[in-house]
């Protein structure tokens, strides 16, 4: 059951870079990276509302849970 973290869509709809929100967050860059590339384990309620009150956003914009086919489909397509 994957978890798929939306957090580069919104930023691009925010015109906002990464550095910036981290900035404004108050999360390391670094920490910041491992979320948006979906690698992160967990996230804290206060970061994520943090991160939702800077993009004016909800957490389902950023969260979405896809089911294992659809995400096979998605980000694991084999060359043919």
């Amino acid at each position: 059951m994957p978890i798929v973290v939306n957090l580069d869509i919104v930023l691009a709809r925010r015109k906002m870079s990464l550095t910036e929100l981290s900035d404004r967050v108050g999360i390391t860059i670094s920490n910041m990276s491992i979320l948006k590339s979906g690698k992160a384990k967990a996230i804290r309620f206060s970061t994520l509302e943090e991160i939702c009150k800077t993009l004016e956003c909800q957490p389902g914009d950023i969260l979405e849970y896809m089911d294992d086919a659809a995400y096979k489909q998605l980000f694991h397509k084999s060359s043919i």
